[in-house]
């Protein structure tokens, strides 16, 4: 069983940021690419950001030059920093671990931009 245990959501102002991290534990044998994605009420989930293992990196273009995903391998946690925030980026946001057979997801933490 995997486990991702997410961090670091709240409320911010237009203009803050905030930094979210999520932790993957478990039976974790390869991991392929980790990201996160977000989904917000009345719409479909979406991709943020992601990982690869070997540090290739993609974003939504929405949240480029903006937002910066990385990651720590040898803790298996990702980390999305967020900059810049707009109140269209308030939603739920998910983390995600590829192992290339398989997809695990958090339980989402909640991010609300809003003055």
């Amino acid at each position: 069983q995997v486990q991702l245990v997410e961090s670091g959501g709240g409320l911010v102002q237009p203009g803050g940021s905030l930094r979210l991290s999520c932790a993957a534990s478990g039976r974790i044998f390869y991991i392929y690419m980790m990201g996160w994605y977000r989904q917000a009420p009345g719409k479909q989930r979406e991709l943020v950001a992601r990982i690869t293992f070997g540090g290739t990196t993609n974003y939504a273009e929405s949240v480029k030059g903006r937002f910066t995903i990385s990651s720590d391998n040898a803790k298996n946690t990702v980390y999305l920093q967020m900059n810049s925030l707009k109140p269209e980026d308030t939603a739920v946001y998910y983390c995600n671990l590829n192992t290339g057979s398989y997809e695990y997801w958090g339980q989402g933490t909640q991010v609300t931009v809003s003055s």
